[in-house]
């Protein structure tokens, strides 16, 4: 049954819905909250809460890595960001939340224009790997080239290759392209890659040896790639996709399961319920830890879309500060909005519907039910 409809008589497209066009439904069967497992393991790495921070600088610092590995989660460092471009990116932190909005595009790129420096991505690294919790450092596609023997040297356990979209085959006339085959299969750590939003291309990244991939394109709190480039990927339909596609390849490989991380999207925990009902493993939060207490953006949050050099594509949002990392996970909740305790409202949607753990509740019903706000 094919859902297209048609646009105009030159064009058909294929309906798609975002996590607030869904709804959970409840089953014949309930549980305690405290006899749910929200745990999942991606290679040899096992994490308590399905929760992989962004590597964003509003979101993490090495501090914040470690805070978020101790609480069960996974802290990746954005090996493009200041911690990796200055000794001190504290004043500059303080600068960028202090800036006024007409002016905050043209000084974030003026501050981001120094040159990433090896040292630091090794010091960072170690800093995070001192404190024994999981080392994760993030690269663009564009970067991954120059700077990814550092980072495997440096020790890292998990290595993102994170960019707004990323194929296994990118054509350039300019530059040798980053073959990502070869270079996982050459790599001696597992692989985490995306953003991807279809099947195929989902698909196509799995075939590389990816050990998992990010589904996002555009959906995040601090993204302007909707207005700016006209391309958005709906969530819930690019998580269900995705999932379709580890299924698929499930098959094809005999048996090689890849993680699906869904990537953007997911600011409250409604929206990360959701995630894992249509098929994801794990998310990657932004905005949801932007808002703690600790997180570097001090109530401000940006990706680094917002100071490309020639095409910003995203913006410096401010998303305000809810509580502490802890609180932000675990509670006690103060608000009912869904920025607090977001593993506290898994576990009770995992036991309102009679879940057990994650992988269970990926085959929960949904319905369409488009969410009208009050």
């Amino acid at each position: 049954m094919s859902n297209e409809i048609e646009i105009g008589r030159g064009k058909r497209g294929r309906r798609a819905y975002s996590f607030d066009d869904i709804a959970v439904v409840p089953s014949r069967r309930t549980r305690d909250p405290q006899d749910v497992s929200v745990g999942w393991q991606i290679d040899a790495y096992h994490f308590d809460l399905p929760v992989v921070a962004a590597p964003m600088d509003s979101v993490m610092s090495p501090a914040t890595a470690v805070a978020l590995g101790n609480l069960g989660g996974l802290g990746v460092l954005d090996l493009e960001g200041l911690w990796t471009r200055y000794d001190d990116p504290t004043p500059y932190l303080t600068e960028i939340a202090a800036l006024d909005p007409a002016r905050a595009t043209a000084r974030m790129q003026e501050i981001y224009s120094a040159p990433i420096q090896p040292e630091l991505i090794t010091a960072r690294l170690k800093e995070i790997r001192a404190a024994g919790v999981t080392v994760a450092g993030a690269l663009s596609p564009q970067r991954t080239q120059e700077h990814w023997r550092t980072v495997v040297d440096a020790g890292v356990d998990l290595f993102v290759i994170r960019g707004t979209t990323v194929s296994a085959e990118h054509v350039s006339g300019n530059a040798e392209p980053l073959n990502l085959k070869r270079f996982i299969y050459e790599l001696d750590v597992p692989v985490i890659v995306g953003g991807a939003s279809t099947y195929t291309a989902a698909l196509h990244l799995m075939r590389t040896g990816a050990a998992g991939v990010l589904v996002g394109f555009g959906g995040g709190a601090a993204h302007t790639t909707r207005v700016s480039l006209g391309i958005h990927a709906p969530m819930a339909t690019a998580v269900a996709d995705v999932a379709a596609a580890r299924r698929d390849y499930l098959d094809e490989s005999g048996g090689r399961y890849v993680h699906v991380i869904a990537d953007g999207g997911v600011g409250r925990s409604g929206d990360l319920v959701k995630a894992i009902a249509c098929g994801a493993d794990a998310v990657m939060l932004g905005a949801a830890l932007a808002r703690a207490n600790e997180a570097p953006g001090r109530g401000f949050h940006w990706g680094p879309e917002a100071h490309h050099s020639h095409l910003p594509r995203g913006e410096r949002v401010e998303v305000g500060t809810s509580g502490t990392l802890e609180q932000i996970l675990f509670g006690p909740g103060h608000t009912a909005d869904g920025t607090l305790n977001v593993i506290g409202a898994l576990r009770r949607a995992m036991a309102t519907t009679g879940y057990s753990d994650l992988k269970e509740f990926q085959r929960v019903e949904v319905v369409l039910s488009p969410y009208q706000p009050r």
